[in-house]
């Protein structure tokens, strides 16, 4: 039987800074024209001055405000879960748990910075946001925020998940967003997050009302995640477990993958594993250096690993990991050997997802899933060895709002990849 370990009320009262941890600084986002060091004042038209605080705060944890902590307590503390069943049916030594954010309103962790983006937008006066989405998770996680909030918002999907996607699109819209495919000046292309993000910071700086949400790779994105973290090292300490030995999550931007492992940084021991598409190989296959984080060149150059700017991936079904660059920080903890990466073809993470849900019951989001297939892995790696070891995995979103994508696996229809 599968095993839940849930603490009664316990949520996390700060989120976790891991600027104080990394092994050394990271290099400061550069102006994209003058490319000198940004200050607050560049950023102003963007984002809140809060949300600017904590991109260069150094102190180890943040507080997390008593409006935020009220709506994250709709669904929080997210339940750990022991897939013993899975367990059996590999026949491994290894125990394997999973932090379940499909349980939130959208379906998947983005909601947790999502909130607090919105709280801060508002306390500051500002009425509406823009934003992208990819897979149309952060799309969906960012138009319930602003309903709690009474913000207007604007979505950028890029194009190739707005048509394989469309109940994610009828969600943002039921929430009060709206929605529209990206590129919007080119209705032919199959568009990227690249792309998307130009388009929404194209709008955010024509409207005095309005300001620009991120659904990761930026440090206060990747801050509000770690209440994942947080609680998956109480739970497992529940569990009857002192730390894992291998923490791994899904890496498109980070996010996902920064809320689970970042909490485990300072624990020395523990492995941290990103897991992303081999069509869209950022960490394993790109390059450490300054890049944009969108098409255009309107953001900062931000010092991290890049397949280039103008990078534009297969339309696979993981919209959410179909991005160019990734977090600084997830970037510098890969670059200074802290952190590993594995990409995998998407066959091969349906393989996994189609078992999972057969033997577990759940059926994972296309990003979830490649959690899922590295997981497999790992167990059948004890497996060889009679390795007695624990493996946590985020189970970052549910999958039945992608199931185009289940059908395109069950009857052959599945673009592949090499790798």
């Amino acid at each position: 039987m599968t095993r839940w370990f849930l603490p009664q009320d316990t949520i996390p009262s700060a989120w976790f800074n891991i600027t104080p941890h990394l092994p050394k600084p990271i290099d400061p986002p550069l102006h994209p024209a003058t490319r000198q060091p940004i200050g607050p004042d560049d950023l102003a038209p963007l984002f809140p001055m809060a949300l600017i605080g904590q991109e260069v705060a150094t102190e180890p944890w943040i507080d997390i405000p008593g409006e935020v902590l009220d709506i994250l307590r709709l669904w929080r503390p997210t339940p750990l879960v022991r897939a013993t069943r899975l367990e059996q049916a590999l026949g491994t030594p290894a125990r394997i748990y999973y932090k379940d954010e499909s349980v939130s309103p959208a379906g998947s962790h983005k909601p947790n910075t999502a909130v607090a983006q919105a709280f801060y937008n508002k306390r500051e006066g500002i009425s509406r946001l823009s934003t992208e989405t990819g897979a149309g998770q952060w799309g969906t996680a960012l138009a319930f925020a602003c309903a709690q909030f009474d913000l207007d918002l604007k979505v950028y999907m890029v194009r190739a998940s707005y048509d394989q996607k469309p109940y994610r699109r009828v969600a943002i819209e039921t929430w009060g967003g709206e929605v529209v495919p990206s590129p919007v000046d080119e209705p032919d292309h199959p568009g990227s997050l690249g792309s998307a993000i130009s388009d929404a910071v194209r709008d955010c700086v024509a409207r005095e009302d309005t300001h620009y949400a991120l659904g990761s790779v930026l440090n206060h994105v990747l801050l509000h995640q770690t209440v994942i973290g947080l609680e998956a090292k109480e739970q497992l300490e529940l569990a009857g477990e002192r730390l894992p030995d291998v923490v791994i999550a899904p890496c498109g931007g980070g996010s996902n993958l920064g809320g689970l492992a970042f909490p485990f940084v300072p624990d020395a021991g523990v492995r941290l594993l990103a897991v992303e598409p081999v069509s869209c190989p950022t960490l394993t296959q790109g390059r450490f250096e300054y890049d944009f984080g969108d098409t255009a060149g309107f953001t900062p150059l931000l010092p991290m690993y890049t397949l280039g700017h103008d990078f534009v991936p297969p339309s696979i079904h993981a919209g959410g990991l179909r991005y160019h660059g990734d977090s600084p920080q997830v970037s510098a903890l890969v670059r200074d050997g802290r952190m590993e990466a594995v990409a995998y073809p998407q066959g091969k993470v349906f393989d996994a997802a189609v078992q999972f849900a057969r033997v577990e019951g759940k059926i994972a989001a296309p990003e979830a899933a490649h959690a899922v297939r590295a997981a497999i892995d790992e167990a059948l790696a004890a497996k060889e060895t009679g390795e007695e070891k624990v493996i946590l995995f985020n189970y970052c979103g549910h999958g039945f709002l992608d199931l185009s994508a289940y059908d395109d696996y069950l009857h052959g229809r599945l673009l592949d990849e090499q790798g």
